[in-house]
């Protein structure tokens, strides 16, 4: 089995197709630990951008009021922002986030949650982005903003 590493886009791109060959590799860990934890998945990927979903139930992810705490909708924005990132980054390259502020609508129980990221602005070192998080039905339970550096040379190493 040799080793083909893929630009993350194209990894990705790869694995939603089904088409991943045997070797096919990238520089950057997908799954990630915290998506396969949580059952976070990726749906859709672009330049720049992706789009996640999880199945949220009260019973696996409720706070105190039975409803989806507001913390996994966070961590979902932040798998969406940071994949749609990622597709951005050269081997030896990173990425940090930097800041993340989130605007809740309503409540949220057992659904399928939808959160899409894309750039808003992309500069040389930092990106933002938005992020919306949609229920089931269709209706935004949540924005996310969020600041992201790109990370290169002695910068990158260990990350």
């Amino acid at each position: 089995m040799s080793n083909n590493k893929l630009p993350v886009l194209e990894y990705l791109q790869k694995s939603l197709a089904g088409t991943l060959q045997d070797g096919d590799t990238t520089h950057m860990q997908y799954p990630t630990p915290i998506s396969q934890t949580l059952g976070i998945r990726i749906v859709e990927v672009g330049m720049g951008t992706a789009t996640v979903e999880i199945d949220a139930s009260p019973d696996l992810h409720g706070n105190q009021q039975a409803t989806i705490h507001g913390g996994l909708m966070c961590e979902l924005a932040d798998a969406a922002i940071g994949t749609a990132h990622s597709t951005l980054m050269a081997e030896g390259e990173s990425f940090a986030s930097i800041d993340l502020k989130i605007n809740f609508f309503r409540p949220v129980w057992a659904t399928k949650l939808r959160a899409t990221a894309k750039p808003i602005q992309s500069g040389r070192t930092i990106t933002h982005y938005t992020c919306e998080i949609v229920r089931d039905d269709g209706k935004a339970a949540a924005t996310v903003i969020s600041s992201v550096m790109t990370l290169r040379g002695e910068r990158a190493q260990g990350r």
